[in-house]
């Protein structure tokens, strides 16, 4: 890894967020009262007249920002992932996605890591219901660098745009921003043919720390880091499946409707391979300590080690 110092993503947005708001006039940042934790605040202080704090109502904000970008301007969205992706679905659908409008919602607090909060919070649905809406791209970036860079690529994309970020602070597995990254398009963070590991957001780190053990154990796993869920880089998929023989999928989501269906619904039709989904097991989170809960869910290197072992066996 690049750089062992962890950062929450969620700081990333804030951090680009802001310094594309200096590049672009055009910009607008819109909170539903949640501008402190999803960081959109830092935008706030250097522009506070191109921020909008639209309260507890997601589904207005929604609505509102495609009004934005339907005048023009390019309005980033955030909110709880819960709460944007979820309270806000319908108008995402018919007032952002239907007319396709150049809208970028950005949604933090995904997955089992915003831990005490608990499942009300821990929305592990948000990739799916996302990748639902036709048009709609959708990610969830792996470390601070590639969260920017997403954050950047978004604006020059002509579309709806879903980014998950986390709460979790994260390892750094990229040197800089400037690391190459496009909107769908997949890399390669470990070689290795006796198995493909294929990863997104914070599961990544634990993808290649769990490439790294079985590395001392002989198996040498391929790590694929998927920041575009949608659309998939169906190429690199088909090539690692085709190499390696056996896929395992990692994210911090339901098994249903996410990265693991995405994968697996290429190879079926193009590269037919097994394939051991680990995520969220179509059930829902509870409050504890993230770290703690991401263990109990499995969501751990260890348990890619563990599952890796016995399929490369099987």
């Amino acid at each position: 890894m690049a750089d062992m110092k962890k950062i929450a993503t969620r700081d990333s947005y804030g951090k680009a967020i802001t310094q594309l708001g200096a590049e672009h006039n055009d910009i607008v940042v819109m909170d539903a009262d949640l501008a402190g934790s999803t960081k959109s605040g830092v935008f706030r202080k250097e522009f506070p007249n191109r921020h909008f704090n639209c309260g507890i109502a997601e589904g207005n904000m929604m609505a509102a920002a495609a009004g934005m970008a339907a005048m023009g301007l390019v309005p980033y969205v955030s909110s709880f992932a819960m709460f944007a992706a979820g309270r806000g679905f319908e108008q995402i659908r018919n007032s952002i996605g239907y007319p396709h409008l150049n809208v970028k919602i950005v949604a933090s607090h995904g997955g089992i890591s915003v831990g005490e909060d608990g499942a009300s919070h821990q929305c592990c649905e948000d990739f799916a219901l996302m990748r639902s809406i036709p048009g709609m791209v959708v990610m969830c970036p792996a470390d601070d660098a590639e969260a920017q860079a997403a954050v950047r690529a978004a604006y020059e994309h002509d579309g709806p745009v879903y980014i998950r970020t986390g709460r979790l602070a994260v390892p750094q597995l990229h040197e800089s921003v400037d690391f190459g990254f496009k909107i769908g398009k997949g890399e390669v963070l470990r070689e290795g043919n006796d198995i493909a590991i294929i990863a997104t957001g914070l599961m990544v780190a634990e993808a290649v720390a769990a490439a790294d053990a079985l590395a001392e154990k002989g198996i040498h796993a391929r790590v694929v880091n998927l920041c575009t869920i949608k659309p998939l880089d169906e190429e690199l998929v088909v090539k690692a499946a085709k190499e390696c023989g056996k896929v395992i999928t990692c994210e911090e989501h339901n098994i249903l409707g996410g990265l693991g269906e995405a994968v697996c619904g290429v190879l079926s039709e193009k590269c037919p391979t097994p394939v051991r989904r680990i995520g969220v097991n179509d059930e829902f989170g509870h409050s504890g300590p993230a770290a703690a809960l991401l263990k109990e869910f499995g969501l751990s290197a260890e348990h890619i080690v563990e599952v890796a072992e016995e399929f490369v066996k099987a």
